[in-house]
């Protein structure tokens, strides 16, 4: 179709086919405009800017073909000759009047508006963009839409913008379609009159008559398609987003109050009892208004009756169903609730950006777990103190704290050099003592040394550090099996061997919750399922396949455990402790003696309290056939420390033990 248009500007077309494409031309338009009148909002009609540059194109086409045959052959088909008759009467003065005037209209009334509309609407959907973006984060991180419908209206939002910013461009289209066609027709009339008087001996009166009645006819037969496209450009710009077609719409919102209908209705009846004017039209459309009132009015009782018995029965009726309770069993994988003052740091309105925090959470999270965070819920609770919140995991409360709006929180890093006042409090993540104090004050503190953040911060550190803790957690099946999902886009193999011949989803869930629980990231995922592929079919102890992780990771463990200076600084196990535990191991029978623990758990906190000062996580080396026995015992008193052998290090890692764990042997 492109090329047949594209050569039709340069070799002569018969009349017949000139006559076929000017009604392709004006039926299309007509379909254009219906199809505008009738979508719901633009972009179900997204084609319409690619779709303006060919319709314009076309016209221009048959308008230098139509121009060809004027001035070749005074005869250009029989369609503009019944349009240079019929609209003209004939007269190609009136004709050319009556273009003039369409053209005006076309040109400076409905395209110059489009292309305004069109412009400003490009300008307000990008400015909006960035503000639509975070109340899909908002909605995500709530729980209110899943990942794959953010997706869906972020790319909604995309082709939103990339629609109005074409029809910004394609509406110059339009502007362009109606300067040409007004140069044309006036290069048709002079060039016409030059050629029926010069080459074809015509006096001037027969020239003007013969070759302006087909100008004319020519620029009305381009014209009309032209204002048809130009009100569907129109009609499409300014549509706003609705349930139903342009017709539905004005028909149900100007006739949605026959009291108006009828107040307009006594205003043309006072018109038309007025000495002077038309009376029949004035009182003939006030009858027809004040009919239609009746006829509004009557259908409008029709349609509330059996509403309000349908509403009623509904009552009825719910009043004995059974009430539905199983939304009510839905648990919230995590959830943030909060006291009433702390709203303000939730809500956009008042200049809360906790939602998009909480997107910067779960973004640092992936980045450093490896791992997908199910959505988190915050929600306000009246029971809670004001300034009190609660963190829940599945609908239990696993942490909380209180903040004070508008106020920060100082912490003294062990650098202060001059004290200052506020109010007493712990830092909730850490429990380490802090001070709360006004927002004029903040300047003073960073200067005598405190370390100083405000409300969202204190809770987003605080949340983090739940999620850390608990990552073992809130890794679910569902997560896992997201995560596998992704992988086998690129490692098809891997996961196709491992699933589901050796290995089910809840197995694999349950390694990577071991890993996580002792601080192992699953970023090498494709190392941790190739190493269970490898041992998967030698047994199904998922403690030992977790060990045959671990020591694939050992490159990774070395790396997360050395400090700032290469070296990884560790405690070790006296050997008379390491020989005592392994005989517990081994007689399972026989555990170890309260007394022993006592004294063992004594010696470790001795040896761990200084590391725990420097703001370091201890790291206890063992044998690797008692490592995950001891972390067995000292989880108990020490979550944070990490249990590691002597497999899960690498060799050129140098290593320096610092302090040695006995029982007082």
């Amino acid at each position: 179709m492109l090329v047949l248009i594209l050569t039709m500007f340069f070799i002569p077309m018969p009349s017949f086919f000139l006559d076929l494409f000017f009604t392709v031309n004006i039926a299309l338009s007509f379909l254009i405009l219906l199809l505008t009148m009738n979508v719901r909002k633009a972009l179900e009609f997204s084609v319409f800017p690619s779709l303006l540059l060919v319709t314009t194109l076309f016209r221009l086409a048959l308008n230098v073909s139509s121009t060809r045959s004027i001035l070749l052959q005074g005869y250009a088909g029989k369609v503009i000759e019944a349009f240079g008759i019929f609209v003209a009467g004939s007269n190609p003065v009136v004709g050319f009047i009556i273009f003039i005037i369409l053209t005006l209209i076309n040109f400076l009334v409905i395209t110059k508006g489009s292309e305004r509309v069109a412009e400003v609407a490009a300008r307000f959907t990008l400015d909006a963009m960035p503000g639509k973006q975070m109340s899909i984060d908002a909605d995500l991180n709530a729980g209110m839409i899943t990942e794959e419908q953010a997706r869906a209206r972020r790319r909604e939002i995309e082709r939103e913008a990339d629609f109005y910013g074409s029809m910004d461009g394609a509406s110059k289209f339009v502007k362009g379609d109606a300067i040409a066609g007004l140069i044309i027709t006036v290069i048709n009339m002079l060039g016409g009159g030059i050629i029926g008087m010069w080459q074809r001996g015509l006096d001037f009166a027969t020239a003007l008559q013969e070759y302006a009645l087909l100008t004319v006819g020519d620029g009305l037969v381009s014209q009309v398609p032209a204002l048809l496209i130009s009100t569907a450009t129109g009609i499409l710009v300014t549509r706003s987003a609705s349930e139903d077609n342009l017709g539905t719409d004005l028909s149900g919102q100007l006739l949605s109050y026959p009291r108006i209908l009828l107040m307009t209705a006594v205003v043309l009846a006072l018109f038309g009892i007025v000495p002077g004017m038309p009376t029949i039209p004035f009182l003939l459309i006030a009858l027809l208004l004040w009919w239609l009132t009746s006829v509004l009015r009557r259908e409008g009782k029709k349609i509330t009756a059996p509403v309000e018995e349908e509403e009623g029965a509904a009552q009825e009726q719910a009043a004995y169903k059974p009430e539905n309770v199983l939304p009510l069993l839905a648990v919230d994988p995590m959830e943030v609730e909060i006291g009433y003052s702390l709203i303000p740091l939730v809500d956009k309105g008042q200049g809360g950006d906790l939602f998009e925090r909480v997107s910067l959470i779960r973004r640092q999270v992936a980045l450093e777990l490896g791992i997908i965070l199910p959505a988190i819920r915050i929600r306000d609770n009246m029971q809670l103190a004001p300034n009190q919140y609660v963190i829940k995991i599945k609908g239990v409360e696993v942490a909380g704290g209180e903040l004070m709006a508008h106020s920060f929180l100082a912490m003294d890093a062990g650098a202060v050099a001059e004290k200052v006042q506020g109010v007493p409090t712990k830092e909730p993540a850490f429990g380490l003592p802090a001070l709360w104090i006004p927002a004029d004050q903040r300047e003073k503190a960073e200067m005598a040394g405190y370390t100083v953040v405000d409300c969202p911060s204190v809770l987003a550190t605080h949340l983090t550090e739940i999620i850390r803790n608990f990552a073992y957690e809130l890794l679910g099946r569902q997560e896992v099996q997201a995560m596998l999902d992704f992988l086998k886009n690129d490692y098809p193999v891997v996961v196709d061997e491992l699933i589901p011949n050796l290995m089910t989803i809840g197995e694999i869930q349950k390694v990577f919750a071991q890993l996580l629980k002792e601080g192992i990231p699953l970023r090498n995922l494709v190392t941790i399922l190739e190493t269970l592929a490898d041992y998967a079919p030698m047994t199904k102890d998922l403690n030992l396949l977790t060990d045959y992780v671990r020591v694939a990771l050992k490159r990774q463990i070395s790396k997360m455990l050395a400090g700032e200076d290469g070296k990884i600084q560790v405690l070790t196990i006296s050997p008379q402790a390491e020989e005592k535990i392994l005989q517990a191991q081994e007689n399972e029978g026989e555990p170890l003696s309260p007394a022993w623990l006592n004294q063992f758990y004594t010696s470790l906190n001795q040896q761990m309290r200084p590391i725990i000062q420097e703001g370091r996580n201890p790291v206890l080396l063992v044998a690797p056939a008692i490592r995950r026995y001891v972390r067995s015992i000292t989880e108990r008193v020490s979550p944070k420390i990490l249990v590691v052998s002597y497999q899960e290090i690498i060799p050129e890692m140098e290593v320096h033990s610092i302090g040695m764990v006995g029982a007082g042997e």
